[in-house]
């Protein structure tokens, strides 16, 4: 049976059957080429592509892969032999001729690339897609004339059609031809008809070479055929504006702004420019219209809110303000600036340190690149109280901010040092204290907090007492610093010099802190004025800031440290 089936094959020749396996050897190492290049691993994609073509050297499919191989290795030198071989040896292949204009780009000969996307394209239908490609290569070589040639062809093929209109303008505008610039322009909006986006590129166009009058009169134009587009009205507005056609722009605008469809971004950048211009009831009452139309037609846009909120900090209405920038950051958190503001306008006294920590942890979850955001937020937490946390927030500022920013590093250190003291941990508030004012020997705030930390320790007064002296001397009325002076004197034995200090504490000082009143009994007591010392107590008695010492000070007449 075995061998009536051999007979029934028919015999092949020795050429035959080693043409066979020349064709399996290729297929197989050509098979495992192409299974490396997909892995990645090019090294072993390129050793089996290479066996392959020792046995099919005739073979532009071998080539052309061992050309992607090199290219993807950032070879294009070595890979432009093996992607013209490919080309030559099948001319009618076009991945093949594009794989050669791309090596060609890479290597930095834009021309020889546009030789072979020209042969591509010139021939008939096929191939047009490239033509803006190849149009493109002739502008970044200079070659004007000949992309205006590849460029038609492509109109010709697509019809008109904005890339290369736009391309064809600019070609124009370089060889000072604007009539033809212009021209173009007029071509695309007769046959896009009522899309005002070509009409702005045209308007911009004449604009820019001061033909404002022609500008007008199209955009007029246009708007006497399609009335209803509000960023013609708001091109309207600008020209007749420059033109002091005032009573024309106004009404220009308020039609724009009436038009709901009016990119709200747009109104609210009009609205900023009208609010940094010279203030006159006239203009007034042109953002009060437009305020109107602008919260009317979009009632939920951050932007609208955004610049409301500029126009009322411009007017000194900084509460109004803040509360304009809350509302837009509701919306759209994401703007660094607003935040920024809303935070910093927010701290003082009186804040409320709890809705300014919404916007700090805003921040540092939008921004969390952005030091300051985690600075704001450690402040926050430290006048909250929640100093652990403050921490961690100040050390990550400090780690973002990896010493770029000296004066951020230095108020930092201040921050901390409050922090530290706040949890006990006195050595490493007194240590950031040190670093602060090493960067910074004159932040009163740092100086001030220091002394009054080194003071209620008993510790370091003459140091703390210099500190206090320096500051007092700069801010001769600030009641918070005379107090803090004060309190060192007292610390250090001079009473004398204590209440000096702490009489002008308190004439500075419209509501005296329970802290303040507390220690100008302290300090009477010592001076041996006791009935007027517990006066004073009594006075800070049902303040949440008096001491735990208070109420046996005044049962029992006398100073309890």
């Amino acid at each position: 049976m075995a061998s009536s089936l051999g007979y029934s094959q028919e015999k092949l020749s020795k050429k035959e059957r080693k043409a066979q396996e020349t064709e399996a050897k290729t297929t197989r190492y050509y098979i495992e080429g192409e299974k490396y290049l997909v892995l990645g691993e090019l090294d072993k994609a390129y050793f089996y592509l290479q066996k392959s073509l020792e046995f099919s050297p005739e073979e532009p499919a071998i080539h052309y892969k061992i050309a992607e191989v090199l290219l993807r290795g950032n070879k294009p030198e070595k890979a432009l032999p093996y992607a013209e071989t490919a080309a030559n040896l099948d001319i009618e292949n076009k991945y093949y001729a594009l794989m050669v204009a791309e090596i060609y780009t890479n290597l930095k000969q834009p021309l020889k690339a546009a030789e072979i996307l020209d042969r591509l394209t010139a021939d008939g239908e096929h191939n047009q897609q490239y033509n803006l490609d190849l149009a493109s290569i002739y502008l970044s070589a200079g070659e004007f004339d000949k992309a205006l040639v590849v460029l038609d062809r492509a109109e010709e093929y697509y019809g008109v059609m904005e890339p290369v209109t736009t391309q064809k303008q600019r070609i124009y505008l370089r060889k000072n031809n604007l009539e033809k610039a212009i021209e173009e322009g007029e071509r695309l909006i007769e046959a896009k008809s009522g899309n005002p986006d070509y009409v702005l590129n045209l308007v911009e166009i004449l604009y820019n070479n001061n033909r404002s009058d022609q500008a007008l009169d199209l955009v007029k134009g246009e708007l006497a055929k399609f009335p209803n587009q509000p960023e013609l009205h708001m091109a309207a507005y600008t020209l007749q504006k420059e033109k002091g056609q005032l009573e024309a722009s106004e009404k220009s605008i308020i039609t724009a702004f009436s038009n709901p469809d009016l990119d709200p971004q747009v109104e609210s950048k009009a609205y900023e420019s009208l609010i940094n211009e010279m203030q006159t009831s006239e203009r007034d009452s042109l953002l009060n219209t437009l305020e109107v139309l602008m919260l009317q037609n979009h009632p939920n846009d951050a932007s609208v809110f955004a610049a409301i909120g500029k126009r009322r900090m411009k007017e000194g209405k900084k509460e109004e303000g803040i509360g304009h920038f809350k509302a837009s950051l509701q919306i759209d958190p994401k703007n660094a600036e607003l935040l920024e503001q809303v935070i910093t306008n927010s701290f003082g006294e009186n804040a409320d340190f709890a809705e300014v920590e919404k916007f700090t942890i805003m921040g540092v979850d939008e921004f969390p690149e952005r030091p300051e955001f985690w600075f704001y937020d450690g402040v926050i937490k430290n006048a909250m109280k929640k100093d652990s946390s403050a921490i961690i927030s100040l050390e990550k500022s400090m780690e973002i901010n990896a010493g770029k920013n000296i004066g951020l590093d230095q108020a930092s250190y201040g921050a901390l040092g409050n922090a530290y003291y706040n949890l006990g941990e006195k050595d490493k508030a007194f240590e950031n204290f040190d670093m602060a004012i090493k960067l910074n020997p004159n932040d009163e705030q740092v100086l001030n907090n220091y002394a009054y930390f080194l003071s209620l320790e008993k510790r370091d007064l003459d140091k703390a007492k210099s500190m206090s002296e320096k500051v007092v001397k700069r801010f001769p009325n600030n009641g918070t610093f005379l107090d803090t002076h004060a309190w060192v004197l007292f610390q250090s034995g001079d009473y004398e010099g204590a209440k000096k200090y702490m009489d002008l504490a308190l004439e500075h000082e419209a509501e005296p802190s329970g802290v303040m009143l507390e220690h100008y009994g302290d300090i009477l007591y010592h001076l041996g004025k006791k009935s007027e010392a517990i006066s004073y107590w009594k006075k800070a008695e049902n303040s949440p800031e008096a001491s735990d010492k208070l109420p046996q000070k005044i049962k029992e007449g006398k100073y309890h440290e």
